[in-house]
């Protein structure tokens, strides 16, 4: 990473994006230099978490499409999912998002680690994961920024906000996942009285265990592998979409159940209402 924006340009960026999350506020645009990769990104989002005051309970992975990629080669990133901001679906729950922001709501698939994974192993592909047991449920990600522009400009900010996240919601498992074929893996999202989006885990790219093995990859290499009990939420499964404070989500999985939320603007707690 460039030193200079480490020394300057990373705590002030980190700082900002932390202030603003906790104040419940926005932020005019974006707090400094763009860093300049997604390994500066990531180094930012380091100082960023170790400001909040909350530990991390998982990761969201989203896509980077292949004219956004850099140097790394990475097709995903990641985010911080803080234990605070994780809601049991249960009746309608809240979904906080800033308003004068960035707000949506993306159908999620998240596992749930049932084991450590080896430390050691800096690289893993779709087939590896199976030496890492994990339990996959309905979810929900609030993708939400203090900043409205994050995802048109691109990675790096998305990476250096949180990965756009602010909160997830965990509905119920999906039994035997594994021997699933993922084509029957459904989701539809409604926002108030409209279907916004169709899809399932066939429409990730590569599929759950493409997403399952790049978080264990992309961890391992930063330092923070992933251990029992993290989640990961493999990616939107219908689209990202937009919603506004009073707004009301309808996530539907078929037979595997569906979870409801209604926007709220955050508040200056930083975390979830319930």
């Amino acid at each position: 990473m460039n030193t200079s924006v480490t020394a300057t340009g990373g705590h002030a960026i980190a700082a900002a994006f932390t202030a603003a999350r906790r104040g419940g506020r926005a932020l005019p645009a974006f707090p400094g230099e763009i860093p300049p990769d997604l390994v500066a990104a990531y180094a930012v989002q380091d100082l960023a978490i170790s400001r909040w005051p909350d530990r991390v309970a998982g990761w969201k992975v989203g896509y980077i499409a292949a004219e956004r990629r850099d140097a790394a080669g990475d097709d995903r990133l990641l985010g911080p999912i803080f234990a605070g901001q994780v809601v049991v679906a249960e009746g309608e729950v809240a979904l906080p998002v800033f308003a004068g922001g960035f707000g949506a709501v993306e159908a999620e698939y998240v596992l749930r680690l049932e084991a450590d994974a080896d430390p050691s192993r800096l690289e893993w592909t779709p087939g590896d994961t199976i030496d890492v047991p994990a339990t996959l449920s309905i979810g929900l990600e609030i993708a939400s920024s203090p900043l409205a522009t994050i995802n048109q400009l691109g990675p790096r900010v998305v990476v250096s906000d949180f990965g756009n996240n602010n909160g997830l919601v965990v509905g119920a498992e999906i039994p035997g996942w594994r021997d699933l074929p993922e084509a029957e893996l459904l989701a539809e999202t409604w926002i108030d009285d409209a279907c916004v989006g169709r899809g399932g885990a066939a429409m990730l790219p590569g599929g759950l265990l493409a997403a399952y093995a790049f978080a264990l990859s992309r961890s391992a290499r930063r330092g923070r592998p992933l251990k029992a009990g993290d989640l990961i939420a493999t990616g939107n499964a219908t689209g990202i979409h937009d919603i506004l404070p009073g707004q009301q989500a309808r996530i539907r999985f078929g037979d595997h159940g569906e979870i409801v939320g209604r926007a709220v603007a955050a508040s200056a707690s930083g975390g979830i209402a319930t």
